[in-house]
């Protein structure tokens, strides 16, 4: 949370906003809100301390909380249009409407920044509001026509009006203008590549992504660390958790009540998890989430609040009161509720998260009836498919910067699945991608029948369902469609830059028979 103070220092308030990063940090949130709140009594005209409370409120999921302490800030500041640009980057929620709103109201004020325009101008390409995103990118132009956001955005507007050798031409200046900023640099190389893809130019397409990868490496250095000891935990919980210690946890089930309907949807990133789930969430029976932190943030955290540094998670795990799981039981369902802002009711709750794999067994121990449905594909498919993505640094993506990376961060992932499924018995279910491609009649229903949920035939229409709201993933644009084949075997494109690492693949092409 930000510490911006007002003209005069008020020492009052400055310990007050010190003690609330304190408290945020010991994850005693409610105490943090508290003295954030007690800081803008002292100070309420101060817009800066309405900011610092909103943002603090939309970390707990409070989203009317937060609308209220950003119109308070405004009002405050007469609707400056840099509290505007300020409160939009408050929003920095997977529902993208809040920002949307105050970038548009930001747009039309005197002074609006290049960025805040450009800003405004992803979320209508996202939408596909193409003319719109062109009107604001050439307002952008008239303040800054050499800046490499604005020149991004146009070579963008121009892709998706069918511009392509513009948008080519473009795409390549930015990729080697080294003095643009590395993410633009970056998601140039990625446009590129994909222009390239999409005309059957393969070895050029990876030219491209090779040149972007290069450029993001540069900024991936402290990233390696996380990434191998999220690894070293993947094998550590596929060693230790053990089918007798999942039966002792299920078996306690009766002391944990009410009783939820919840499923995690896991499996490895660009496998078809965000097609199953848009499958699922068309159920009028099923809510899904789409890969949030609550399994981390409001389960795994507090659970270990209590243990020091270096207690391992089975012993955290393994010595939880039951009194404590109810806890945490509660707290996940109302984060939840807060976060899709609905209530949940009775119907089932799927999480799609795939990636959270050493979060499984905390998930088992905290909701032991938990369903899994893990997302399976053909491994090369799935390698291309993340490496040809332009993903956000993250210790997970900073693995697909190398192809060798890339094999090695799926090999650790889908062992992690090889050993637990087994041991998870009839709560798991193996859902292929391709077979939903072939035939979604058969594989819902054998999905929904998995997860005691009837059959309605508005999952077959899915993409109907999908266009009705904003979608987070990579994918989003593809869901949105009905079935296509296209997406199968696209490993063969590039299969000589694969075949060195192919052997890091041949036991789960074996094992998941892909020929």
């Amino acid at each position: 949370m930000s510490q911006q103070q007002p003209n005069k220092p008020n020492k009052a308030v400055d310990r007050l906003c010190r003690e609330a990063s304190e408290a945020w940090a010991r994850q005693d949130y409610q105490k943090s809100i508290s003295l954030l709140q007690q800081a803008v009594q002292k100070e309420p005209s101060n817009p800066s301390l309405h900011l610092d409370l909103a943002r603090a409120h939309g970390l707990r999921y409070d989203y009317p909380a937060v609308e209220r302490c950003l119109e308070k800030a405004l009002q405050l500041s007469q609707g400056r249009v840099e509290v505007l640009e300020q409160a939009a980057a408050v929003c920095n929620f997977k529902n993208l409407d809040p920002m949307l709103g105050y970038l548009e109201r930001a747009s039309q004020k005197k002074g609006v920044s290049v960025r805040a325009l450009t800003s405004l101008a992803d979320i209508y390409l996202l939408d596909k509001r193409t003319d719109e995103a062109a009107e604001v990118v050439e307002r952008a132009a008239q303040i800054d026509r050499k800046d490499p956001g604005v020149l991004l955005r146009r070579a963008v507007i121009q892709q998706q009006r069918g511009q392509m050798n513009e948008a080519e031409s473009q795409f390549r200046e930015l990729v080697a203008n080294s003095a643009a900023e590395v993410l633009i640099r970056v998601r140039a190389a990625y446009y590129l590549a994909g222009i390239l893809d999409g005309a059957g130019q393969y070895d050029e397409a990876m030219n491209a992504l090779l040149e972007g990868k290069a450029i993001q490496r540069t900024q991936a250095g402290p990233l390696a660390a996380p990434l191998q000891q999220m690894q070293k935990l993947n094998l550590e919980m596929a060693q230790c958790i053990t089918t007798a210690i999942l039966d002792r946890w299920r078996a306690a089930a009766g002391k944990l009540q009410p009783p939820r309907r919840i499923a995690l949807l896991a499996g490895h990133p660009r496998a078809g998890t965000t097609l199953l789930e848009q499958v699922l969430d068309a159920h009028s029976d099923i809510i899904s989430l789409e890969e949030t932190t609550l399994i981390h943030d409001e389960i795994y955290r507090p659970m270990g609040r209590d243990f020091p540094a270096g207690a391992g998670i089975f012993q955290m795990l393994d010595s939880a009161p039951p009194s404590l799981l109810c806890q945490l039981r509660e707290s996940y369902f109302r984060c939840a509720e807060m976060y899709l802002r609905q209530p949940i009711g009775n119907r089932l709750l799927v999480d799609k998260n795939p990636g959270v794999n050493v979060m499984v067994p905390v998930l088992v121990r905290v909701f032991p009836e938990t369903k899994f449905l893990v997302a399976l594909r053909d491994p090369r498919d799935v390698v291309m498919s993340c490496f040809m993505q332009s993903l956000t640094l993250t210790p997970v993506s900073s693995a697909y910067l190398t192809l060798g990376g890339t094999v090695s961060q799926y090999a650790n992932v889908m062992e992690f699945w090889r050993a637990m499924v087994p041991r998870m018995g009839r709560q798991a279910m193996q859902v292929r991608y391709e077979e939903m491609v072939e035939d979604l009649p058969k594989v819902a229903r054998s999905v929904l029948d998995f997860l005691g949920v009837g059959f309605e035939d508005n999952v077959l229409k899915f993409y109907e369902h999908a266009r009705t709201k904003r979608i987070n993933s990579p994918s989003q644009a593809e869901v949105k469609k009905p079935l296509y084949r296209t997406a199968i075997g696209r490993w063969r494109n590039y299969e000589k830059y694969l075949e060195p690492y192919m052997s890091g693949l041949e036991p789960f092409l074996k094992e998941l028979n892909y020929h």
